[in-house]
């Protein structure tokens, strides 16, 4: 009966997108706001980290262009003042969490789509109950069809330990609230620590990532079919400085919309010294919102690329007006290329991804698979001067359904960092080209059609 609910809501639920106007970005209704750790910045305060940025940068040009369009695409205010430091794979992830949680002397906020009873869930569960007996106010937030296979006894623990523990719209009737809609899914992975730091990227706390995705290793025959076995390549962003008050603003709104028991009086909203100088916006989108803000922020930052289009994602399904957005940039000179997976934990995904690939080449737009592990990264690169890392895939379901969350860092220093990271990332990966597209075997044709039809719903 619970499939074939599910099924139901799926058919019965498909959304819509906005429409993203070419000159979106260069409205002059909306201004661009600039937060430190006290507060909004008076004009010329934000001048004067503006002036800051350009100086660091040396195109300046390109920089003010992606900042206008920043402006005029959503309300969160762009903040300065921040350490951005970039983490890749779960053993760099996982160790600077670790370092972030035991450090915490008031509160940790948890977000996360999966949360397995694995070692590694064990190890957070552990640390977490003992940061909660310390006096440290523990919240954890988890999604209930992520955690399907985790058991309910595994959050009983941190529960008889003090720790608020929330699932996101249950999947048991009898927990079901009153707006549950099992379609709507919170696929966010975001850590805040004391409201001074911040984590977000595509990791979740599951053993997968236990490994590196770049350790030297014997090559061995490897399928879809033995994912699990195969190093996981994903990317996490830590934030230390005022950006991550904006993130436990998204935090407590998930919060409080999933009607979670009330948090108490623990600062969560403290005073924030400046840590670095970097420039972050905070972005979250909902179901509930009137439309996706990343889906908007995304289509702005290729619509305006000057140069190059850096795209690593995970599940690749993209719709007519993001596909049109990337090939329009390829066709004006743009260097768009798409980094993605050569194997999956979903074939129906992998393979409606790649039936888009003859329409995006032809464009000229370069598609490469990475090889020996299974991407999980969603990471943007735009001119070098607009970067993005966070939860949100280049499919139907992130921009309609899911709650999402990322951060855009705004410089070429950040930028240059994703760029080699990016390099790297290619270096493992095999180029699709054209010709050789045209030529794989009819069988594949056949399943990339089959998934093809249920794109908009995967």
């Amino acid at each position: 009966m619970l499939a074939l609910a599910l099924a139901a809501s799926l058919l019965a639920g498909c959304g819509s997108l906005p429409t993203i106007v070419p000159d979106m970005g260069m409205r002059s209704d909306k201004s661009i706001r600039i937060k430190g750790g006290r507060g909004v910045l008076t004009e010329e305060q934000a001048k004067t980290a503006l002036d800051r940025l350009k100086q660091q940068n040396g195109n300046s040009t390109v920089l003010d262009r992606h900042l206008a369009v920043e402006g005029a695409v959503t309300g969160a205010p762009l903040v300065t003042g921040n350490k951005v430091t970039l983490l890749i794979d779960g053993p760099a992830t996982y160790a600077s969490m670790t370092q972030a949680i035991r450090a915490a002397r008031s509160h940790i906020n948890l977000e996360t789509y999966i949360m397995e009873d694995d070692e590694v869930g064990r190890q957070f569960s552990g640390m977490l109950i003992e940061m909660q007996k310390k006096g440290v106010q523990v919240n954890l937030l988890y999604d209930s069809v992520g955690a399907l296979n985790t058991p309910r006894a595994f959050f009983q623990p941190m529960i008889d330990a003090g720790i608020n523990v929330l699932e996101f719209n249950p999947l048991n009737p009898a927990l079901a609230r009153k707006d549950w809609a099992v379609n709507q899914r919170d696929h966010r992975k975001l850590l805040v620590v004391d409201g001074k730091t911040a984590f977000v990227g595509g990791i979740n706390i599951s053993s997968v990532y236990s490994s590196g995705s770049f350790s030297r290793r014997k090559k061995k025959t490897q399928t879809d079919d033995d994912a699990g076995r195969v190093p996981w390549r994903d990317t996490q962003v830590r934030i230390d400085g005022p950006a991550a008050l904006e993130f436990q603003k998204l935090f407590m709104q998930t919060w409080n919309r999933q009607h979670g028991p009330d948090l108490g009086e623990h600062n969560y909203f403290p005073k924030v010294a400046a840590a670095g100088g970097e420039i972050v916006r905070a972005i979250g989108s909902s179901p509930d919102d009137p439309y996706s803000v990343i889906y908007a922020t995304f289509i702005s930052a290729i619509n305006h690329a000057e140069s190059s289009v850096y795209l690593t994602n995970a599940y690749f399904v993209p719709d007519p007006q993001l596909r049109e957005a990337l090939k329009n940039a390829a066709r004006r000179g743009v260097d768009v290329r798409l980094l993605l997976p050569s194997r999956s934990d979903s074939s129906l995904v992998l393979y409606a991804s790649r039936s888009f690939y003859a329409e995006l080449l032809g464009a000229g737009i370069r598609i490469y698979e990475r090889q020996d592990a299974l991407l999980h990264a969603k990471t943007a690169i735009i001119d070098g001067v607009w970067t993005t890392i966070g939860s949100t895939n280049l499919d139907w379901r992130s921009f309609v359904y899911n709650q999402e969350i990322n951060a855009v860092i705004l410089g070429t220093q950040f930028g240059a960092e994703a760029k080699s990271m990016f390099d790297r990332d290619l270096g493992a990966s095999k180029e699709i080209t054209l010709k050789a597209w045209e030529q794989r075997p009819i069988s594949e044709r056949m399943k990339e059609f089959g998934a093809s039809i249920w794109a908009r719903l995967l």
